[in-house]
C-alpha cells in the first residue's frame, strides 16, 4: 500500500486526545479531588460520544439517530428532562423522518450548519416543534427534511446544513412515552458505499476536534460564569443558539459556590405560562449532576408552589427541610442553567445566599 492507506490516523487521534486533558488542568478550572476525578470522566465521556457521532453515524448518505446526551454522556448543561437524539444529514440532500408521536410532552427538531465545538458554533438552519407537527389519529407522522420547501411537515436545511437535533421534553419522565423516530434518504438510495482509508482518517480527525473543542468551549463558559458566583443573569440567547439551542428556549446561565453551612436561594416570583420550565445544577464541566440517585433539578410538574404560583428552590448540600431542594452531592461548586421554554412572559428569577439552619 502507499499514500494515505499507509499513514497512521490513529497516532494523531490519540494525540489530540491528549492535548485535550490540558482543559482539566487550567489555572481557572478547581483543583480539588472531585473536580479534577469528574474532569478526566468527562473527557471519556465526550470520546465515547464523538466516536458515535464522528465515526459510526457519520455518513449524510446513510443517516441515523443516535443519542449524544443521556445519564452517562453529559455536555454543556444538558437538560434532565430532555431526550436527545441527533443525526448527521447534507443540507444537499433530502430525508424522511417517520415516527410514532408517544405522549412526551414537547418534541423539537432542529437544522444545524457547523459542529460542536467548532469557532463558529451551530447556526440554527430550520425548526420545527410539536405545537405545528401534524400528526394521525393513530399518533404516526412524517417530516421532510430538505432544503426545497415541501407541503406538510416540512423541516428546513440550506445547503450548508450538517446537523439535526431532536429534543423530547418530558415533564414526568415515569408516565410519559417518548416518541420512536426514523430516518432516511428520500428517495431511499442504494447501499452505502465501503469504507475507505481516507474517510475514516476524516473521521477520526473530526472525533478528536470535537473532543477538544468540546471541552475547551464549556471549560471557556464555566471559567466565565464562576468570575461572578451566586447569580443567574439573563444571557446572550444568539450564543446558546450557536451552541445548539432550542430557538423556543431562553437561557440563564449562573455559578453556585457555596460553604458546607450555605445555601443558595432562587426564587421565581410568578411561572407564566409555558410549555415547560426547569432549574439543574451542574458540576464545574457543565455536566449535570447524576440525577438517577439524586435531585438535579425541579421543573413545572414536579416543583412544590408557592403563594400566587411563585417557587422557591433550595441549592444546598444538606437537606435544608424545605421543599424543592438541589443536592450539591459534595460540590463546592458548580455551574447552574435555568430554561423557559415557550414562555408566554421572561420573569428573572432571583438569586441570593442563606446561611443553614444548624
Amino acid at each position: 500500500m502507499s499514500g494515505i492507506a499507509d499513514e497512521d490516523p490513529w497516532t494523531a487521534f490519540c494525540a489530540a486526545l491528549a492535548r485535550a486533558g490540558s482543559q482539566i488542568l487550567r489555572p481557572d478550572a478547581p483543583g480539588d479531588d472531585l473536580t479534577r476525578a469528574e474532569g478526566w470522566r468527562y473527557l471519556s465521556r465526550l470520546t465515547r460520544g464523538a466516536l458515535e457521532a464522528c465515526v459510526e453515524h457519520a455518513d449524510p448518505e446513510a443517516p441515523s439517530f443516535y443519542s449524544l446526551a443521556h445519564e452517562t454522556l453529559k455536555i454543556g448543561a444538558d437538560n434532565p428532562d430532555n431526550f436527545y437524539q441527533n443525526a448527521c444529514v447534507d443540507g444537499r440532500l433530502e430525508y424522511k423522518i417517520t415516527g410514532v408521536r408517544g405522549t412526551v410532552h414537547y418534541l423539537g427538531f432542529s437544522t444545524k450548519a457547523g459542529d460542536y465545538g467548532s469557532t463558529g458554533g451551530l447556526a440554527p438552519t430550520g425548526f420545527l416543534d410539536s405545537t405545528r407537527l401534524a400528526v394521525a389519529a393513530d399518533g404516526r407522522f412524517e417530516v421532510i427534511v430538505s432544503a426545497t420547501p415541501h407541503a406538510g411537515n416540512w423541516l428546513p436545511m440550506t445547503p450548508a446544513t450538517s446537523m439535526l437535533i431532536v429534543r423530547q421534553t418530558f415533564l414526568d419522565r415515569s408516565r410519559e412515552r417518548r416518541a420512536e423516530l426514523a430516518i432516511a434518504r428520500h428517495p431511499a438510495p442504494a447501499a452505502p458505499r465501503p469504507l475507505d482509508p481516507a474517510t475514516i482518517a476524516r473521521r477520526l480527525g473530526n472525533a478528536a476536534r470535537f473532543v477538544e473543542g468540546t471541552a475547551r468551549v464549556f471549560a471557556d463558559w464555566a471559567a466565565g460564569f464562576a468570575a461572578t458566583p451566586n447569580v443567574l443573569p439573563r444571557q446572550d440567547q444568539a450564543r446558546y443558539l450557536a451552541a445548539g439551542g432550542d430557538p423556543t428556549i431562553y437561557y440563564y446561565h449562573g455559578y453556585f459556590r457555596l460553604r458546607p453551612d450555605e445555601a443558595l436561594i432562587v426564587e421565581v416570583p410568578r411561572l407564566p405560562p409555558c410549555e415547560s420550565w426547569n432549574l439543574q445544577i451542574n458540576n464545574h464541566w457543565m455536566e449535570s449532576m447524576d440525577y438517577r440517585y439524586g435531585r438535579a433539578h425541579v421543573n413545572k410538574h414536579t416543583v412544590v408552589y408557592g403563594p400566587g404560583g411563585s417557587c422557591t428552590i433550595v441549592i444546598a448540600g444538606r437537606d435544608p427541610g424545605r421543599p424543592n431542594w438541589l443536592d450539591t452531592a459534595g460540590h463546592a461548586q458548580g455551574t447552574m442553567c435555568f430554561r423557559w421554554i415557550g414562555a408566554s412572559e421572561i420573569v428573572d428569577p432571583t438569586v441570593r445566599v442563606e446561611t443553614l439552619a444548624r
